[in-house]
């Protein structure tokens, strides 16, 4: 039995992480991930690179491991973050998945996550792609790895992660 990822596995990897993430199940949707995930969005250098060392460049967002996630989202469901109280509708669109080394479990999408902040009654739409490396566990293919890169990266307000 190969144990090589597949594109319906990858595409139903990321499209249950999608929905978990809309539907504001927090808990199911850290259970996608490994207990150490990179999760990352890095900021752009100049209107062409991107920062490429988390350790030593500014990101937007960066957590090294579930327990920094799982911290993130106590913030998100309690309250404490001012971009997700009250949360907003969100909802994400992903196509274009290609896994790009089966063995390595590497894949790349596309997305847009279109938000309706209810405080400011506006809609806002972010967009960019994801850059995954997938493993398999006990559970099945997990998320060792995300990488988001926003490519309309002038925030109209303070983003959470359930806008990306």
């Amino acid at each position: 039995m190969s144990h090589a990822l597949t594109y319906e596995a990858a595409r139903d990897l990321l499209y249950r992480e999608a929905l978990l993430m809309d539907s504001g199940r927090y808990a199911e949707w850290l259970a996608l991930f490994t207990p150490d995930i990179e999760f990352w969005m890095p900021t752009w250098r100049d209107e062409v690179t991107l920062s490429d060392d988390p350790d030593r460049e500014l990101s937007l967002i960066y957590y090294r491991g579930r327990r920094n996630l799982e911290d993130r989202i106590m913030r998100l469901q309690s309250g404490l973050s001012v971009a997700s109280s009250p949360a907003p509708r969100v909802v994400h669109l992903v196509s274009n998945i290609l896994v790009t080394d089966a063995e390595l479990g590497t894949v790349s999408a596309a997305f847009t996550c279109h938000r309706f902040d209810v405080r400011m009654d506006r809609a806002d739409v972010f967009f960019g792609r994801y850059e995954y490396r997938l493993v398999r566990t006990e559970a099945g293919w997990s998320i060792a790895r995300k990488k988001i890169i926003l490519l309309n990266d002038t925030i109209p307000t303070v983003v959470d992660i359930n806008a990306i």
